[in-house]
């Protein structure tokens, strides 16, 4: 996407994160989940999507307890006026660099995360407190892990 910059989250992005996250999902739960990643100490990135010094992206990896070294990826957010523009997308394959090989979980939208490399498939025989059918990962190679995924305590 054209004009659109990533970036490290930095602490004076809250209040535009806060309101970003709560225009997207029409609601306070997942800006409450970022809080209560960062006060736990899981989080292992923030990425904000910056356009002419606006945030209009954001998204969150944190470190998964079980496996060790895996990453969770939630939430993703965009603003809703940029829904449908690439800045998810765009957010997503930053998010590939930053985790540097590590496999990374989401619990989302297959038709959205498949676009970005993400692979229910490969996700099928990992056992999860969430639904499978929604659950994707993305790492290197093409095996299909088996593994009991355990999400951070701020997942609850």
């Amino acid at each position: 996407m054209s004009g659109i910059s990533i970036e490290s989250y930095r602490d004076h992005d809250a209040a535009a994160t806060e309101a970003l996250l709560r225009a997207a999902f029409a609601g306070q739960a997942e800006a409450d989940l970022v809080f209560a990643l960062r006060r736990g100490g899981a989080m292992a990135a923030e990425r904000v999507a910056v356009m002419g010094g606006r945030s209009v992206g954001y998204l969150a990896l944190s470190r998964m307890r079980g496996p060790k070294g895996w990453l969770c990826l939630a939430p993703v957010a965009v603003q809703p006026e940029w829904q449908g523009r690439g800045t998810g997308l765009s957010l997503l394959r930053d998010a590939a660099q930053v985790a540097g090989g590590a496999t990374v979980v989401v619990l989302g939208e297959p038709a959205f995360y498949t676009r970005a490399g993400f692979s229910s498939a490969r996700a099928e025989r990992l056992a999860s407190p969430y639904p499978l059918s929604h659950t994707l990962i993305l790492r290197p190679g093409t095996d299909r892990p088996r593994e009991t995924l355990v999400y951070p305590e701020a997942f609850g």
